[in-house]
């Protein structure tokens, strides 16, 4: 489904990715983990298009996406969900999610997919009329990933959902990344749970200085990585 062949992209003197490769296929959870810095935002920035490579393809269903613009990118079927959430907060959840599906023309599937969302999201159908900023943090995020949802993505990227949660709604966030699998979706998940991650990725990704250190099943992380030194950057 989507592929990243040798990505190296810049930010001005500082390589923020030096080479890294990746894949994603079809109704996988593949996870992105490593230290603050390591580049995994800025993968997921750069695929949405957000940000241009200096090097490498990204070819998403056999076709090159790089150099498209955001919005085309969403058009082919990729969404994010960015770290810090980032919803329109002076405007309400019902025109929150309206405008995640800016992009769409089919206005009739548009008005089903916002009622879907209200059954699949039941707090946001209940404050459709309320100002997305007075939400709390947990569903804000629901908010964020639903107005994702809306654009209908074959992929959809999350980054750090469950950043600045309680725990209790972390495990609310983590929980709804595992109905959307089990519903379909493709996710490329970046979070900072790693332990949690990886009990629900079906592939992990071990990014260090912008660069691929390690790629295979969860449970080889554990078996074939110093974890704390890896991840954590402590001593080995």
């Amino acid at each position: 489904m989507l592929a990243c062949e040798d990505l190296h992209v810049r930010y001005g003197a500082i390589a923020a990715l030096r080479g890294v490769s990746l894949h994603v296929e079809d109704g996988q959870i593949v996870a992105l983990v490593g230290v603050n810095g390591a580049g995994k935002s800025t993968t997921l920035m750069t695929i949405a298009g957000v940000l241009h490579p200096s090097g490498g393809d990204i070819t998403f269903m056999d076709q090159s996406i790089v150099g498209s613009p955001p919005e085309e990118i969403v058009r082919k079927g990729i969404a994010l969900v960015p770290e810090g959430r980032r919803i329109f907060p002076g405007l309400t959840v019902e025109e929150n999610l309206r405008l995640g599906a800016a992009i769409r023309s089919d206005r009739r599937e548009v008005e089903q997919d916002l009622e879907d969302m209200c059954q699949q999201f039941p707090v946001l159908g209940e404050r459709l009329g309320q100002a997305a900023g007075t939400l709390s943090g947990g569903e804000q995020q629901q908010l964020a990933i639903a107005r994702a949802l809306m654009s209908r993505p074959t992929l959809l990227m999350l980054d750090e959902p469950s950043l600045g949660l309680a725990p209790q709604l972390v495990e609310e966030i983590f929980s709804l990344v595992i109905q959307l699998h089990e519903r379909g979706v493709t996710i490329l998940l970046v979070e900072q749970n790693v332990e949690r991650t990886l009990e629900i990725a079906d592939r992990v990704y071990l990014l260090n200085t912008g660069e691929v250190e390690f790629e295979g099943e969860a449970r080889e992380l554990r078996e074939r990585v110093d974890f704390v030194s890896a991840y954590l950057g402590g001593p080995n």
